[in-house]
């Protein structure tokens, strides 16, 4: 299929002579030979005025056609059929079923906003009316959230439906009445392209404003750049590495007119297993840990990173368990060579430290941007003073922290930065010990798993996806769930307005 050279800005496909964007098939190594364009300033300020002009008429729509929008979108993107699975399986080079998967959580989290949004609670509206008898009198005050603008949204390269052009981010800054422009991702420019004309054909049946949706390509930092100083952007939507995040951030800081940056970074997911469950579970912890740890060659912000025990029998025991799993485990193919390299780094940095010890790693590469798994191990004392060892290792890379008790569980706990969940593995035995623990992870992330593997994140209105810096740049939101949709809101509150002129 003939996909090439295109931009989508108000409601039209443009095509530049700019230099063209082509994405690398991970498995084989190969350029796929499909060209991407990229967007200029222009293109930036096309986009940005289109959206600007029809917010007002946008957010002003009943929920009911936002809603119908939505799920057009869902339907749309289903309509795509294989052709839209093959074009993400060839530029990833994930397999086929986690795609299928993929694209059905994308659908989901766009029907749940649809769903949502069409009870109106979204508004949060709070009405005082008048005391006028009060001394001293009270005005007859009502509030209720309003959206806040056009919002940039930057696809996720380790997600490229869920995480991208229809994403989260997208699908709740819609379901706000926030116009969206995103930023495609170079490592799935054909994937990006294939769901944005998807929105856009929604946008079409359902009657929305032309620039409702605008797809811009652009490698490196010039598009997203200009997208974040651009005045008519209110809000930004972003998933990826600490580096890039920051850098948008001090982007939009550094503005006239500062605008949130809802960045989800950087996180190392903690797993704090005990004694226990490590002497009754070992076999099945070994199992299950290694399982979330190499899922998709460790390419999610969720990966157990790090995994916390006491120095025991039954601790040696799980190891001994552990790494044969680990050593087993077939090499995968990562995202891009990008990353690929990225990780053979971080690795090798690790192999470096001292106090740090590489305990098992998986199968060699028998392909291209193939990785291998790895486990290091250090101590509870080491890993507390030593800030490199808490680094994050995009892809299935853990570190073991061997503690002298489980009371150091603590100090581990507590000499960690924030992060998207933690984790604790135990039975009713040792809830006793837990329990002193829950208020300080309560502090460090935004989900907290027991009995289970952090990776797999839930669409549904209880979810948080979040947690303190540096996991994301803002800990009270969460990008995934109904709640995200909170993120393009803001309150307004009307003093003494006549009903005729008040918000239906």
């Amino acid at each position: 299929m003939n996909i090439s050279g295109s931009l989508l800005i108000n409601g039209q496909e443009e095509l530049t002579t700019n230099e063209a964007i082509f994405a690398t098939n991970p498995t084989t190594g190969n350029r796929i030979d499909i060209a991407f364009h990229t967007a200029d300033e222009n293109h930036v300020n096309a986009a940005a005025e289109s959206a600007w002009n029809i917010f007002d008429d946008f957010r002003a729509l009943p929920s009911s056609r936002r809603s119908e929008f939505l799920k057009s979108i869902a339907n749309e993107i289903l309509a795509l059929g294989d052709t839209l699975i093959n074009k993400a399986v060839e530029e990833s080079g994930l397999p086929k079923g986690r795609i299928e998967g993929e694209r059905m959580r994308t659908v989901n989290q766009l029907n749940l906003f649809a769903n949502n949004i069409e009870t109106e609670s979204w508004r949060t509206t709070i009405i005082d009316s008048a005391l006028p008898e009060r001394t001293p009198p009270r005005s007859d005050l009502r509030h209720q959230k309003v959206a806040l603008g056009p919002v940039a949204v930057f696809g996720a390269s380790n997600f490229p439906l869920a995480f991208s052009v229809a994403g989260g981010d997208t699908a709740s800054a819609l379901a706000a009445g926030c116009p969206v422009i995103v930023k495609a991702h170079s490592a799935h420019p054909g994937t990006s392209w294939l769901v944005g004309k998807a929105i856009q054909k929604a946008a079409e049946l359902t009657g929305m404003p032309p620039g409702v949706f605008s797809l811009l390509y652009g490698e490196g930092n010039t598009v997203g750049t200009q997208l974040v100083q651009h005045p008519l952007i209110k809000a930004v939507g972003f998933t990826g590495s600490r580096s890039g995040g920051l850098a948008l951030l001090n982007i939009a800081n550094a503005r006239v007119e500062p605008i949130p940056v809802y960045a989800e970074m950087s996180s190392i997911n903690p797993v704090f297993a005990y004694e226990n469950t490590l002497t009754e579970n070992a076999v099945s912890i070994a199992q299950g840990f290694a399982a979330s740890l190499t899922m998709g060659a460790g390419q999610f912000c969720t990966n157990p990173g790090v995994l916390c025990y006491k120095d025991s029998p039954s601790s040696r025991a799980f190891i001994e368990k552990l790494t044969p799993i680990i050593a087993q485990s077939a090499a995968q193919t990562m995202l891009t060579p990008s990353i690929k390299n990225a990780y053979d780094n971080s690795v090798s940095d690790f192999t470096k430290i001292t106090g740090m010890t590489l305990i098992s790693q998986g199968s060699e590469a028998n392909g291209p941007n193939q990785c291998q798994a790895s486990i290091f191990q250090t101590t509870g004392d080491r890993f507390i003073n030593n800030r490199f060892m808490q680094n994050e290792v995009f892809g299935a890379c853990c570190v073991l922290v061997s503690c002298s008790s489980e009371a150091q569980f603590l100090e581990v706990a507590e000499s960690l930065e924030g992060q998207l969940t933690c984790t604790v593995l135990c039975n009713e035995q040792d809830h006793n010990q837990v329990r002193p623990l829950i208020p300080v992870l309560e502090r460090k992330a935004g989900r907290l798993v027991y009995n289970g593997y952090p990776t797999g994140v839930e669409v549904c209105n209880a979810m948080v996806h979040g947690g303190p810096f540096p996991a994301t740049s803002n800990s009270m939101t969460t990008s995934v769930g109904s709640n995200a949709i909170e993120r393009f809101l803001r309150p307004v509150c009307y003093q003494d307005f006549p009903n005729n002129l008040l918000p239906n």
